[in-house]
């Protein structure tokens, strides 16, 4: 039996894709953070604690405080997980829950409640992650004074930022998300005012 010829068949080339050489290595951003890097690794051992210190100053953007009660109040947080995220605390120095007096508790939460509005007003965000780690165990990186997170979410805001790099892409900063929230608790408390007056 003899070899049968079959009709081959030539594939069509693709192109390469080259890349420019003006072009190549592509540019890519980076976002130095080293002061973030000093929180992460613990460096950063302020003296005292830092919530105690915005606790005894008047609200103002060096303290990142936008809004105080006679108990609690509310901070921008320094080192966001997104654009408006803040933290509730009480002013008294406490990492217990257990020991809040029943008006520090009741107004810690009435507290916590107000921060919910004020970013869902500001931000109008699609969801939110709102909670409390209790104790080192727990996962608090300051245990010693409680403080709720009250972080924003939208769909789609995961990168692959934190994922890959353990970094966080935020589009705010902490001065912008400073003064968006203090205007809401400014124009409140005018509200309020105007309230009493009546």
């Amino acid at each position: 039996m003899g070899i049968k010829k079959t009709k081959t068949t030539t594939r069509k080339k693709i192109p390469l894709i080259k890349m420019a050489s003006d072009i190549w290595p592509i540019e890519r951003d980076v976002f130095f953070r080293p002061a973030r890097m000093k929180y992460v690794r613990r460096l950063l051992k302020p003296k005292g604690c830092v919530f105690c210190i915005s606790a005894k100053k008047n609200e103002s953007e060096k303290t990142l405080c936008i809004y105080k009660t006679k108990h609690s109040q509310i901070v921008v947080n320094k080192f966001p997980y997104n654009s408006g995220h803040v933290l509730v605390l009480p002013l008294r120095h406490i990492g217990d829950v257990l020991n809040l007096s029943e008006a520090e508790f009741t107004d810690l939460h009435l507290t916590l409640k107000l921060a919910i509005q004020a970013i869902k007003f500001v931000y109008e965000p699609h969801g939110m992650n709102m909670g409390m780690n209790h104790g080192v165990t727990g996962g608090a990186g300051i245990p010693d004074h409680l403080h709720y997170h009250v972080v924003p979410r939208w769909n789609g805001d995961l990168n692959f930022l934190p994922l890959i790099a353990e970094t966080k892409l935020v589009i705010e900063d902490n001065g912008t998300s400073y003064k968006r929230l203090k205007k809401y608790f400014t124009d409140l408390k005018m509200k309020n005012k105007k309230k009493d007056n009546v």
